[in-house]
């Protein structure tokens, strides 16, 4: 009986290696993965050269997984066995309250910490213009009652603190202005980025660090634009059974005329092509690039960003306070801030990071040039 059992494993095992084999052949090849967000392998091209690195093989392993026939519902079926197993997280992701995903925050190394701190007393130090640093927590921080017991994240509110505590600069408290609100809808639940809402009481909390009167939240329309937003967190971590979270604009862009990457060529403000890909969140401003000058045509001096995507849903709210509002991404501009900033007769200089953005990314150190 036994070994009629194990020979009937073996030919199910055998079978299944099969239909896989033939499926994998016959079904047509994917080029990308809306799921994972992510480009798929290819099958290799063939050289002797490759063959005896091991390229070759590793890239015959890399296609039959990425080919794999029905890869996302075996992705899907995986994350719910581990969640019905007990398991809070993967991919340094946790399964949250609320249908929402949270991303593992790393405590980092001190020597980080000290060098981001100095790139921006740098350029405090060396630019005539007046400089604030406005560093925005993840949901992590916000959101710690969703997380799982015993969820190991770093303690985000004593990095901040540290971090302000040195900066020779104005900063501005959004982490307390986002606690003040941790009930309401101001993260994505499965995308990194805060939300519009979110956006907006960080908006509010640094204008009045920096000597603005920020607009009344009920001087606001908000207008869904979408209610299939699917983030990155959602992509990393296998995760299939929450619902999609919504993007909303809140400020009119009539008016406003957009430049990107120094190119003479209007851009819209909102990119509503972007809507209907993966990356919904390049609907603001149409997702990253190395510089963007903004005309507003309201009265008011010249603001210079520094910053990363979490900027992108924030920036309408400045319109009213400047006449042009500068923006680099450091990740991708290369020259120097401070001759960027006289260049261009910027009065207010606002570093505007993600705490992890500030803390992993070596071209915060730019900020120091």
């Amino acid at each position: 009986m036994k070994r009629f059992s194990d020979l009937a494993q073996i030919l199910a095992f055998l079978l299944f290696l099969v239909l896989g084999l033939l499926l994998l052949l016959l079904l047509p090849r994917r080029t990308f993965s809306e799921q994972e967000n992510r480009v798929l392998a290819q099958p290799p091209r063939f050289r002797l050269s490759a063959l005896a690195s091991g390229a070759f093989t590793q890239g015959v392993e890399d296609c039959i997984t990425d080919q794999f026939p029905f890869r996302d519902s075996w992705i899907s079926l995986k994350s719910r066995t581990e969640r019905a197993l007990g398991k809070t997280e993967n991919n340094n992701v946790f399964f949250c309250r609320e249908d929402t995903l949270i991303t593992r925050f790393p405590q980092p190394e001190d020597k980080t910490v000290d060098a981001a701190i100095r790139a921006v007393n740098t350029l405090t130090g060396s630019t005539g213009a007046r400089v604030f640093l406005a560093l925005i927590p993840s949901s992590a921080a916000v959101w710690s009652d969703r997380l799982p017991a015993n969820a190991n994240t770093a303690d985000q509110e004593a990095l901040i603190r540290r971090i302000y505590g040195e900066a020779e600069c104005a900063s501005a408290d959004i982490l307390s202005a986002l606690l003040a609100h941790r009930n309401e809808e101001v993260y994505y639940r499965t995308d990194h980025h805060w939300t519009t809402l979110g956006a907006y009481y960080g908006y509010a909390a640094t204008a009045r660090v920096m000597g603005l009167t920020p607009g009344e939240k009920s001087d606001y329309r908000p207008e869904t634009v979408t209610e299939e937003f699917y983030g990155t967190v959602y992509s990393s971590s296998g995760v299939r059974w929450v619902r999609p979270d919504s993007i909303s604009r809140w400020v009119d862009p009539a008016g406003i005329t957009v430049y990107r990457e120094d190119s003479g060529i209007p851009s819209p403000v909102y990119a509503e092509e972007k809507l209907t890909g993966k990356d919904k969140y390049a609907y603001f401003f149409g997702g990253n690039t190395p510089s963007m000058v903004i005309e507003t045509g309201n009265a008011g001096g010249k603001l210079l960003v520094l910053r990363d995507s979490y900027s992108d849903c924030e920036l309408p709210f400045f319109f009213p306070h400047f006449s042009e509002i500068h923006v680099l991404d450091l990740r991708y501009f290369r020259r120097s801030v401070r001759e960027y900033a006289e260049a261009n007769a910027i009065d207010d200089i606002l570093i505007n990071y993600s705490l992890s953005t500030f803390l992993s990314d070596p071209s915060v150190f730019l900020l120091g040039t």
